[in-house]
């Protein structure tokens, strides 16, 4: 084995690469210019413009469906932000925090802990009451005599979590600071998330609102030509691959992170082939191979009860003779799991609800099916890539069980 490991790696080296720097298609990477979104970065810019003078901005909570340059716009406009404030010794913080990442920011106390760290001060992973975490935190902040903007991004994926009552109180930490301010930023991919917050929460956030409309196909192929012209070498890309890519994710609500990890994608798999250039059918391979990782990534994120739902459902398909799976079925299924790893099991319309969400999200088909007096059901069904079924079940079973 170490010999064909050898052996791969020597010809991978020998290859000559289509790449430039592939960093520029990477959803991490910041551009010197930021494309079609220069009246959102504006709007942005003048509501936190007060913190250069050592003023409270507004509280602002951004919105637009995925991929449509919200955080990268936010992050853009830190980045001046900061280079300007230490020019002029302007005592200004940023704090950036992806609410999607696990062990940060899936309970209160894991973000107070996380945000509390990024002023150096060292928080147990647990073990302290959460109102003595809260304690540190303002202690700290007012030790900083900063304005400091704090980032929240997936901000929906907190409240998801660890409920709204966590956004109230960052909303009014000002009340418990005497030398620093802070104003909150959330960004969200979900359109209606703040309808659904305690209308007082909703007043302390919202005090100011950006929306992100998608791209269109003409803007996603400008910005697909520039990062192309960065990120590959003369003549690697076919013609028509960036138009292909910008109607693909076009379709996909003007994605232009999709469209950049679709060309990233096909670029990797032209060059394990050994090709010369980047064809319009390395694009549907890459879409393909995204798709496949995007249905694992999502079912890495969800919480518990999602999974073990999406579980009893993958159960009662390998136990049934039938094509659809019935809601009490999978009901009964969830509630046996959930007491045998310990956990209180939800409602039965709770439940339903996570299999509405599941639906939603590509996962599973669920019909509503009435059954007259009897009430109404959902057939349900797997619509998963089978090649992926067993490591979907595996990531369940280890976040489950594990």
């Amino acid at each position: 084995m170490k010999r064909e490991l050898d052996n791969i790696f020597e010809q991978f080296l020998k290859k000559e690469s289509l790449f430039k720097n592939k960093k520029v298609l990477q959803s991490t990477y910041i551009p010197s210019e930021i494309k079609h979104r220069d009246n959102q970065i504006t709007q942005i810019a003048n509501i936190l413009s007060p913190a250069l003078r050592i003023e409270k901005p507004s509280n602002i909570f951004i919105y637009g469906k995925t991929g449509t340059g919200k955080t990268l716009s936010v992050r853009y406009l830190a980045e001046q932000m900061l280079t300007l404030s230490d020019n002029k010794k302007i005592p200004l913080k940023i704090i950036y925090i992806n609410c999607k990442l696990k062990k940060v920011a899936d309970t209160e106390y894991r973000l107070i802990a996380q945000l509390t760290r990024e002023f150096g001060k060292e928080i147990p992973p647990t073990g302290l009451p959460t109102d003595e975490v809260y304690n540190i935190f303002f202690k700290t902040l007012d030790e900083e005599n900063k304005t400091i903007i704090i980032i929240l991004d997936e901000i929906d994926q907190l409240v998801k979590k660890a409920g709204d009552g966590l956004i109230y109180n960052l909303t009014r930490i000002n009340t418990e600071l005497k030398n620093s301010q802070t104003c909150l930023l959330g960004i969200s991919n979900d359109l209606i998330f703040s309808n659904n917050l305690d209308p007082r929460v909703k007043s302390s956030l919202s005090e100011e609102e950006v929306i992100f409309p998608p791209y269109n196909a003409v803007q996603l192929q400008d910005i697909l030509k520039e990062r192309a012209s960065e990120a590959f070498k003369e003549g690697v890309l076919e013609e028509g691959v960036i138009q292909k890519c910008a109607a693909y994710a076009a379709r996909e609500h003007g994605d232009a992170r999709r469209a950049l990890e679709l060309l990233r994608v096909a670029g990797e798999l032209a060059e394990r082939k050994g090709a010369e250039k980047i064809t319009m059918k390395n694009i549907d391979e890459a879409e393909d191979t995204i798709e496949r990782d995007r249905i694992l990534e999502l079912v890495k994120n969800q919480p518990k009860q999602f999974q073990i739902t999406l579980y009893s459902i993958m159960l009662n398909k390998n136990n049934s003779k039938n094509a659809f799976i019935q809601t009490g079925d999978v009901y009964d299924m969830y509630r046996n799991l959930c007491n045998k790893i310990g956990l209180r099991p939800l409602t039965q319309r709770r439940v339903s609800d996570i299999i509405a969400e599941l639906d939603m999200l590509g996962i599973i088909n669920a019909k509503v099916i009435s059954k007259g007096r009897f009430g109404r059901t959902r057939d349900i069904s797997l619509i998963l890539p089978t090649s992926i079924e067993q490591r979907i079940k595996k990531i369940l079973e280890d976040d489950i069980f594990g």
